[in-house]
């Protein structure tokens, strides 16, 4: 009895130990990409409408099982908050419900330096999708660390809400170096954002092949904006 006790649990474990292997090797496997946003006051007008777009990204992401996404945001006096990699577009969606508008300074040298750090722990992470409408710090500081997201060919996509001069130069800088692109959305024009970050899906699970390829004018747009 005690032999069999012992065969049936060596087996438990070793099922466990495969099924942990096979789950590792499928997330390594899958293209990564980080989806942050700016939370802070000034965007507090217009979040509840901006977060059914951020659900768009969510659902595109969905229909690629090879996709999985990290949920970003900076608010307050500090705050940077980084999600787990998730692929399931409802607890994405749950974690995004629980972030409300604080005022504070922007954090983009934070965010990048973070998505640095994450493409050095794996290299399927293959963009990082921002959206905002201020960029406060140095402008030396973004270039340096764009020209960084370059060398290690991680493009920054950025969606600026709203014609703040100060942040369309900032995000335009750093769309520049690090081969990204920049475009610009407002209230008016929350379909053609939802049908951008399709485009940004495409582009992480397939590069710059699968826009070329693709059929919609969102395709053709943010193909020609990526530097």
């Amino acid at each position: 009895m005690s032999k069999q006790i012992q065969q049936k649990n060596s087996g438990s474990v070793s099922a466990f130990v495969s099924k942990a292997r096979a789950l590792r090797q499928f997330a390594g496997a899958q293209s990564r990409l980080i989806f942050a946003m700016d939370a802070t006051a000034s965007r507090q007008p217009t979040w509840d409408y901006a977060s059914k777009l951020h659900h768009t990204l969510f659902d595109a992401a969905a229909e690629d099982k090879s996709l999985s996404l990290q949920l970003c945001f900076f608010r307050g006096l500090g705050e940077f908050s980084a999600s787990a990699w998730l692929s399931d577009p409802e607890s994405l969606k749950a974690q995004l419900s629980q972030v409300n508008c604080v005022g504070g300074a922007t954090q983009i040298a934070t965010l990048l330096r973070h998505s640095m750090y994450e493409g050095s722990q794996s290299n399927a992470l293959k963009a990082v999708v921002f959206i905002g409408d201020a960029a406060e710090e140095s402008l030396d500081e973004l270039r340096g660390l764009a020209i960084q997201c370059r060398l290690k060919e991680l493009p920054l996509l950025l969606f600026q809400e709203g014609r703040d001069e100060r942040a369309s130069e900032a995000f335009k800088l750093m769309a520049t170096l690090s081969g990204g692109a920049h475009l610009q959305f407002d209230d008016a024009s929350g379909g053609k954002l939802r049908d951008l970050l399709r485009a940004a899906v495409k582009f992480t699970t397939g590069g710059r092949k699968a826009l070329q390829t693709g059929t919609t004018d969102s395709d053709k747009l943010l193909l020609n904006q990526l530097k």
